[in-house]
C-alpha cells in the first residue's frame, strides 16, 4: 500500500510530517492492506493565515483494488487531528464497505453444508 503526502501552501510537508502521515495511515489501514493499493492523503488550512477554530482539513483517497476510490473528509484545529478523525472515518468505511463485499461472496456461494450429510436410508 503506497501512502502519498499533499499539502497546500500553509502546510510544510516535510519529511517528518510525511513519516508520521505514513505511520499513522499504514497502522490505521494494515488490516485492508490486500484490498488497499494507494491512500492519497490531503492536508490543508481552509483559512490559510486567518485563525479558526476548525479550519484544519484532511482529506483521504483510499484506490481499492477491483472497486471505485472511497474518500473520507474531517476537519479539526489542527492537522494532527484532521488526520485522525479522517483515519477513523476511512477505517469505518473501510470496514463497511469490505465487509458488504464478503458478505456478497459467501451468500454467492451458498449457505454452509458443513456437517450435514443425508439422512440414511
Amino acid at each position: 500500500m503506497k501512502i502519498q503526502l499533499n499539502t497546500d501552501v500553509h502546510i510544510e510537508g516535510n519529511e517528518a510530517l510525511a513519516a508520521q502521515v505514513s505511520a499513522t495511515v499504514g497502522q490505521a489501514l494494515e488490516r485492508f492492506s490486500e484490498h488497499v493499493t494507494r491512500v492519497e492523503v490531503h492536508l490543508s488550512d481552509e483559512n490559510g493565515d486567518k485563525s479558526g477554530q476548525q479550519d484544519q482539513r484532511c482529506m483521504l483517497e483510499a484506490r481499492l483494488e477491483g472497486r471505485q476510490p472511497v474518500v473520507v473528509t474531517d476537519y479539526a484545529a489542527t492537522p494532527e487531528r484532521a488526520l485522525h478523525g479522517a483515519v477513523q472515518k476511512l477505517v469505518r468505511l473501510l470496514d463497511s464497505t469490505l465487509g458488504r463485499l464478503h458478505d456478497q461472496r459467501d451468500n454467492a456461494s451458498g449457505p454452509a453444508t458443513a456437517g450435514t450429510e443425508p439422512a440414511a436410508r
